[in-house]
């Protein structure tokens, strides 16, 4: 018996079934040869096709703590999600070791579609610096989609003497490793741009790990760490109440939420251009045929107005790949970040 999640989909077994009583019912209307040509181009797009459906509420695992961006977006994902599917998505939080014991947990699940990763760079990019991880990021997670791109905010506590991107480098310059930055936990994609950060301008800053970027952006709006490269989404409402300070922002262009930020190339570091990116994922034991399946969900889901509008709204750039798509991304972006690793000899055990 195929099993439930693999079965194709109804629609497509109706259009096929139409075509063949077409064959006897419409012969007094239209011509066989007409009927079976309409068939035959129909044929590509349904044989083999199949449908993810699920049987019992499915969970969406999110590797850092409720209140940030991927919290965020993962719930953005989960309601729409939902209906599609016929069945409950719950967002569920599970953070420590740079997000790792969500990729494990989710790694060791069954491969059936009913336990998504919502996956990081930490998870998918930068698993290169930790030394003992139980499991094989690269082999025992498959990618679904790439949701989004988000570029970073460089930010300050306001009662910083650094108003500007150049004043911070230039202060850091005069006071080696003195200088604080907050990031989601080793390895995660807000310490990783701020690893770049200190390669391209060629400043040493102290890293200070928290389990999830909220609790780093509170720490930073109380006054306990100097500096941190967040993700756009976050920013906004505390910038204008003015609990932080906007340096610049790392993508190539200014973005709408924040038009008065300058990029970095603007402030004073040219080439420093980098963005985080989100993805879904499944156990590396899922069958390909469902992967398809859930790829081609999620990318109708994100293609709703309201759904774009609403990752748009969040200064996000939604993508979107296909499974070759993104593995094709991941190996490119995990050659980067392995070369940032080992200038920066980074290691966690």
């Amino acid at each position: 018996m195929i099993p439930r999640h693999l079965r194709p989909a109804p629609g497509r077994a109706a259009i096929l079934w139409g075509c063949r009583q077409g064959r006897t019912q419409g012969e007094g209307r239209m011509s066989i040869r007409v009927i079976l040509s309409f068939c035959l181009l129909l044929a590509p797009f349904v044989a083999g096709a199949a449908e993810f459906n699920a049987s019992r509420p499915v969970r969406i695992i999110v590797p850092v703590s409720p209140g940030g961006s991927a919290d965020v977006m993962a719930r953005i994902m989960a309601q729409v999600l939902a209906p599609m599917w016929g069945q409950q998505v719950v967002v569920e939080s599970r953070t420590g070791a740079g997000g790792h014991l969500a990729g494990e947990m989710v790694a060791r699940s069954p491969g059936d579609g009913h336990t998504i990763l919502f996956g990081t760079i930490a998870i998918h990019g930068a698993y290169g610096m930790y030394q003992r991880l139980s499991y094989a990021p690269a082999s025992d997670l498959a990618p679904i989609v790439l949701l989004v791109e988000v570029p970073y905010v460089v930010v300050a506590h306001p009662t910083r003497p650094f108003a500007t991107l150049a004043a911070l480098i230039a202060a850091a310059r005069q006071r080696p490793g003195e200088i604080t930055f907050g990031s989601a936990g080793n390895g995660t994609s807000t310490h990783m741009a701020g690893e770049l950060f200190m390669l391209s301008a060629g400043v040493r800053l102290q890293h200070v790990p928290y389990r999830g970027s909220s609790q780093a952006l509170n720490d930073l709006m109380a006054n306990n760490i100097d500096i941190m490269f967040e993700n756009l989404p976050t920013i906004p409402p505390v910038a204008r109440d003015g609990r932080v300070r906007p340096l610049a922002v790392t993508s190539a262009a200014r973005v709408p939420s924040l038009p008065e930020v300058p990029t970095a190339a603007e402030a004073g570091l040219p080439g420093y251009v980098t963005n985080a990116w989100f993805t879904l994922a499944a156990p590396g034991s899922t069958p390909p045929a469902l992967l398809d399946a859930l790829n081609r969900d999620v990318r109708a889901a994100m293609a709703e107005p309201a759904t774009r509008q609403r990752l748009l709204d969040l200064g996000t750039m939604p993508r979107g790949l296909t499974v070759p798509e993104i593995r094709a991304y991941f190996a490119a972006e995990t050659q980067t970040w392995n070369r940032v690793i080992a200038a920066a000899n980074l290691k966690v055990d």
